[in-house]
């Protein structure tokens, strides 16, 4: 006699795995009905890393900044006061460095810009496709070599009888040495590449269609540049300039190395941090920068730029 066994069905008491797949299908259900729960699952870390580190270090440096140093012991002490902050925006010597770096920063910028639209317009739209891919290759080349190495390699071009000398005594022209000309040369060197890259992938989103139809109807190269591929490239230049004009605003290495006695806020803070171990009123120095950038990015969101990045 054949024996015939009935088989339970999926979700039956009978069936060892009908609970645990009953839970998981109700929560993968959950989560497909819920988008917004996906999300959530989805940045919970990283948000609360983002938090934990960088929210939570800037309100600890808010604080710090309040903070005193006892001038007998060179401990901090925790009363509270505004001494520190009042001293960084009333006084003229920290007036002066705040402006000095906000010039330089400016400076550096503008350069890498002027000097990053025509290398990313070759490298987008004039160089072979062949030699293009080579060509970001060679961009993101200085990106690959220490910080250092560079900075001290524009200190040998900058030095009395260095290369730059070298090169411009033949037509009268001598090295600037160190100072502020030789911090503005060595940033605008070290964060160019930051610029030409969202530079070149704005210029590579414009359609070669849109140009061919710009000459078609009579335009010169520059007037399609002025008023076809700018008003598209503003998005991507606004990129490029939030990265050079926040480096170079919190910089102190380079101002250490090729500057001379050209003081930053950076090298200020660093000074505070280390030899006077003055830790709120660095943190205070530091809030300029951190003031200066959020002023910057308020006014360029407010504008629409960052809207197509």
């Amino acid at each position: 006699m054949a024996l015939h066994t009935q088989q339970l069905p999926p979700g039956a008491p009978g069936d060892a795995g009908a609970v645990p797949r009953a839970k998981t299908n109700a929560f993968s259900a959950l989560l497909h009905r819920s988008p917004r729960l996906r999300l959530a699952a989805l940045l919970t870390a990283p948000a609360g890393w983002l938090v934990l580190v960088y929210i939570a270090a800037l309100a600890a440096l808010l604080i710090t900044a309040f903070w005193t140093v006892d001038t007998f012991t060179g401990e901090v002490s925790t009363v509270w006061t505004t001494e520190n902050i009042v001293t960084v925006l009333t006084d003229p010597v920290y007036q002066r460095i705040t402006l000095r770096t906000l010039w330089i920063a400016v400076a550096v910028t503008v350069i890498d810009m002027i000097l990053a639209l025509p290398i990313a317009f070759f490298i987008a739209k004039v160089a072979p496709a062949r030699w293009e891919k080579l060509l970001v290759v060679a961009v993101l080349m200085p990106l690959w070599a220490s910080y250092l190495v560079k900075a001290y390699a524009w200190r040998n071009v900058l030095s009395e009888g260095g290369l730059l000398e070298w090169l411009g005594t033949p037509i009268g022209l001598s090295s600037p040495g160190y100072g502020e000309t030789a911090v503005i040369l060595t940033l605008s060197y070290i964060w160019l590449p930051y610029m030409i890259l969202p530079i070149y992938a704005g210029f590579d989103r414009v359609p070669d269609s849109l140009l061919e139809a710009s000459g078609d109807l009579g335009a010169k190269p520059l007037t399609t540049m002025r008023l076809v591929m700018l008003p598209l490239l503003v998005p991507s230049i606004i990129a490029g300039t939030i990265f050079t004009f926040s480096l170079s605003l919190g910089d102190y290495i380079t101002a250490q190395i090729v500057g001379g006695t050209t003081q930053m806020l950076g090298t200020v803070i660093y000074a505070n941090v280390g030899a006077a171990n003055n830790l709120p009123f660095a943190a205070a120095v530091s809030l300029v920068p951190i003031a200066i950038i959020m002023f910057y990015l308020f006014v360029v969101r407010r504008t629409g730029a960052l809207n197509s990045l």
